[in-house]
């Protein structure tokens, strides 16, 4: 089996049927399987799930354990070869599966690709090639971590946003929203840690990645459209305990033994391309 695409879901299911309706589309001419890993939903995911997608594997988890483990879970199950992981409130592209996959089969020294993301209202998310919001952004540069991601542009002021949007290239972090990875490297780097229930997995995940020596690049010929509800601010503890939860936990993983990055030198795989055509 080529794909394997695991979503993971929790109380989002009128945004989960439109993302498994448009993945569905997407992978038309494609080997693939869907795996939906639900996190103990009270608003008839389920339900929907089995009366209208009997062809898609269901884990059904009686507690909610979090997006880290969900992936995990699916992960586990999958077949694929590759392995695409994309949020509930995510709408693919018609031609975004075969673009990637096109991409990962013609760059065998890629190990995770991430696309080009856009907003419910059409404008691009800057962390498509960044993999961080500028909360994230701003506790790299506190704790000096910066200077570790020099592929996600955290302190050039001299870069380019329109061009860096459609610039096919290589970074250091992908973004959740759309991870596509190679069954063969997730097995390599392990599995995602846990202890990360809502944000930030991707970013432990990618950044291990990096210390292994592994690429991941940011593939802006196709894209997605994420609502981003997982993102939007909520004032209630829960929220910030997984946010600021989540910052705090990579820092004491990382922050008191600094390993070092391996770089691979080399010229880039790819050459810039500009244009919009999707």
């Amino acid at each position: 089996m080529k794909l394997s695409v695991i979503i993971a879901n929790h109380n989002q299911g009128d945004l989960l049927k439109l993302a498994l309706n448009s993945l569905i589309k997407a992978g038309k001419a494609i080997d693939y399987e869907l795996i939906v890993v639900d996190n103990a939903s009270g608003d008839q995911s389920i339900e929907m799930l089995a009366a209208e997608y009997q062809t898609t594997k269901v884990i059904a988890n009686t507690v909610n354990y979090g997006i880290a483990k969900a992936h995990n879970q699916g992960v586990a199950v999958a077949n694929g070869a590759y392995v695409l992981l994309v949020n509930a409130d995510t709408i693919c592209g018609s031609e975004t599966l075969d673009r990637a996959l096109e991409f990962m089969d013609s760059h065998t020294d890629v190990s995770g690709l991430g696309v080009r993301m856009l907003g419910a209202q059409g404008s691009f998310l800057r962390e498509s090639n960044r993999g961080l919001t500028r909360p994230w952004v701003s506790f790299f540069k506190l704790i000096g971590f910066a200077k570790n991601f020099v592929k996600s542009r955290l302190s050039d002021r001299n870069h380019k946003p329109w061009v860096e949007e459609f610039q096919t290239s290589e970074v250091d972090i992908l973004a959740d929203g759309f991870m596509l990875l190679r069954k063969a490297v997730f097995n390599e780097v392990g599995a995602f840690d846990e202890r990360f229930v809502q944000f930030g997995h991707n970013i432990d995940f990618s950044y291990r990645m990096r210390l292994m020596g592994l690429k991941n690049y940011y593939f802006p010929k196709t894209y997605i459209i994420n609502f981003k509800t997982q993102s939007k601010p909520k004032l209630s503890w829960q929220y910030i305990k997984n946010f600021y939860g989540a910052m705090l936990i990579f820092a004491a993983k990382y922050m008191f033994s600094m390993p070092e990055i391996k770089i691979v030198h080399g010229m880039q795989l790819y050459p810039p391309a500009y244009g919009v055509k999707q």
